[in-house]
Order: C-alpha cells, then structure tokens, then sequence
C-alpha cells in the first residue's frame, strides 16, 4: 500500500510540475526572444519526458501486480528462506542457491512467464534491481503473447 502512496504522490508532483512548465513555458513564448523560445520548447519537452516515463512505469507497475497476483493465487511464488536480512534482502548463500535454482528453470522453459517472473522476484530479493526488472518485463511480454 506504501508504494500506491508513493506512486500517487509522485504523479501529482509531476502533473504540478507539468502545469508550472507549461505555464512558464508560455510565459517565455510570449516574450518573443529566442532564447527565451528555446527555453520553453525544452521545458515542455522535458515535462513530456517526464510524463511519458511516468506512464511507462506505470504500466509496468500494473502488468507485475497483475502477474503477481496471479502467481501467488496459484501458489507459484518463490518460498523465503527462514532467515534473511534485516532490510528483507536474501543472505549471500541463500542467493547464489535461488537465484542458480530460478534461473535454470527459466533458461529450461523460456516461454513460461511464471518461471522469468519467479526469477525476477528472487533476484530483486538478492539485490539484482537490474537483472529482476528485465526478468520481470520478460514475464508480462510472454504473459501477453500468451494471452493472444
């Protein structure tokens, strides 16, 4: 629920920040110097930017929640060890064992996207933001392809 927050909290501040650029962007429109032109055309390009990445990330957000909620109701998630790190994160053996387990089994079925999901959550537990996005993004594109 935390992260819904940040998220919502996150678009507002970039809808904000969209509406002062366009308004100053304007602002330096009307003043008719080309320096000042120049200045608005990149204040609205970089409030686009933003906002396009912010809808991308939150189509991403969306389409893992759904697979994961859709794993964990068939019982598909990835058991925790007993013992982790305070901040959550897997301990270095417990790891290397996951996250060798999880990706054979996804290198052995390349068109499951339970596995590549599987291993994207195990990697994000050991500390492989990277590697457990791209797993991840992996897993909604084959789940997609599978739904067609």
């Amino acid at each position: 629920m935390g992260s819904r927050v940040g998220v919502i909290v996150m678009g507002a501040l970039l809808l904000l920040y969209v509406a002062v650029a366009g308004w100053y962007a304007i602002a330096l429109f009307t003043g008719g110097q080309p320096l000042a032109v120049t200045m608005g055309v990149a204040l609205i390009a970089l409030a686009l930017i933003g906002a396009w990445a912010l809808v991308r990330e939150l189509q991403f957000g969306v389409a893992a929640d759904r697979l994961g909620r859709t794993l964990d109701a068939e019982g598909g998630m990835p058991e925790a060890p007993e013992t982790m790190r305070s901040n959550g994160r897997l301990l270095p053996d417990d790891a290397t064992r996951l996250l060798e387990h999880y990706g054979s089994v996804a290198t052995a079925s390349p068109d499951d996207w339970r596995a590549r999901y599987r291993l994207g959550v195990v990697q994000d537990a050991a500390g492989h933001r990277k590697d457990a996005r791209a797993a991840i993004r992996e897993a909604i594109r084959l789940a997609k392809t599978k739904s067609r």
